[in-house]
């Protein structure tokens, strides 16, 4: 692969993880159905530069696994689920998801990516947390990757 083809690749799964966020966050807050939010964000958004592929992944793949993905990052915590921020709840949701589930992406891409979400649409110091959760977790789920 390419240079171009490979950040061009980057760029539109950048994108893709940006409204997967968005819209996993709409999904747990308002509760509606997964198919009218994917409907009202291709409406809405240009998706032209957009890996559809891995939006439609995160945004159906993280919603029948949330008990998985959050049995993996709970014991992580330094507090209770509940008292997650929703948007911390959902960088943990994908980041898990995406380390279990993704293997062809890199866990330092993962991590990587969603602290940069997590910098742009957390709290101040969200990011920081979410790194050192998905580290932990990233030990876990790909022992082999990270030589832990």
């Amino acid at each position: 692969m390419g240079k171009t083809t490979h950040n061009t690749l980057a760029a539109e799964r950048r994108k893709a993880r940006h409204y997967g966020m968005q819209a996993l966050y709409q999904w747990m807050m308002a509760g509606a159905a997964l198919s009218d939010i994917e409907a009202e964000f291709r409406a809405e958004y240009d998706f032209s530069h957009v890996d559809l592929e891995y939006f439609q992944a995160l945004l159906h793949g993280v919603p029948g696994q949330v008990e998985e993905l959050e049995a993996v990052f709970e014991p992580l915590l330094d507090r209770s689920l509940k008292e997650l921020d929703p948007i911390e709840r959902t960088l943990l949701r994908m980041g898990v998801f995406e380390l279990k589930d993704r293997i062809d992406v890199p866990y330092k891409v993962v991590i990587n990516e969603e602290v940069a979400l997590a910098k742009k649409f957390g709290a101040s110091e969200s990011h920081k947390y979410i790194n050192g959760v998905l580290d932990k977790a990233a030990r876990q789920l790909r022992k082999a990757e990270t030589g832990t």
